[in-house]
């Protein structure tokens, strides 16, 4: 019956730390007030694609309720270059559709991890299993799994940035479209590969963040259960 505990726990482990990781991206893609106008400065994003950071802006908002889910279509029109145009083509409508389709996808697996979570817990319950004893010790070490991969992986990726976010690309989309020629398609413009680092490293950041507290306030839990048994 341990071990079923156990394997409860650390799959709960892993459901939060699924949720953390969502959480981060749609905190930094959606709820960072100013940093798309910061990162369009740093990079000189408007005198690339010839416009006005307000009318650019306001691209970029429609653009993220367009992954949201809150807008049907791409067809925005705004002044590019002192001239009104549709501000996307058509190639890069439908890319934008794939990516609408991994932030909603995204969105949907969060919350099978919040119900699977849930399940394990209500499971754990029904067997009885001492919650205080087993959770923070089984999300301990479902955390310290994931840090050791993260290390890992992170250390992997930070040899050669451009490859992965590459092979990132090739894993999530089966076509081409993502590959955007600059001469053509302001999308590539408005999200050069700095911005992508940038926004990596500060969901990074947050995830982390995030996952290290759980790890810290479990740790401490159990820590205090082992005294408090040793006590009894």
């Amino acid at each position: 019956m341990k071990v079923l505990y156990n394997l409860l726990g650390i799959l709960c482990s892993f459901c939060l730390i699924i949720i953390l990781l969502i959480t981060s991206v749609e905190a930094v893609a959606y709820w960072t007030p100013g940093y798309y106008e910061k990162e369009y400065s740093k990079y000189h994003v408007t005198e690339a694609v010839h416009m006005e950071m307000d009318d650019l802006l306001t691209v970029t908002y429609e653009m993220m309720d367009y992954l949201k889910g809150q807008r049907t279509d791409l067809h925005i029109t705004t002044v590019v270059d002192g001239q009104e145009r549709e501000f996307f083509n058509e190639r890069e409508i439908a890319h934008m559709e794939d990516v609408r389709n991994l932030f909603l996808g995204g969105i949907t697996l969060r919350r099978t991890c919040m119900m699977a979570a849930s399940a394990c817990l209500l499971l754990l319950l029904f067997l009885k299993a001492d919650i205080k004893k087993v959770l923070p010790r089984t999300i301990c070490l479902g955390t310290g799994i994931f840090f050791i991969i993260s290390a890992v992986l992170g250390g992997i990726i930070s040899t050669d940035f451009t490859k992965y976010f590459i092979i990132f690309h090739k894993i999530f989309f089966n076509n081409d479209l993502w590959i955007l020629d600059p001469s053509t398609d302001l999308l590539i413009n408005i999200v050069p590969e700095p911005f992508f680092m940038d926004t990596a490293f500060r969901i990074g950041v947050l995830f982390i963040s995030g996952v290290l507290i759980m790890f810290i306030a479990c740790l401490a839990c159990a820590i205090l259960e082992k005294k408090s048994s040793a006590t009894k």
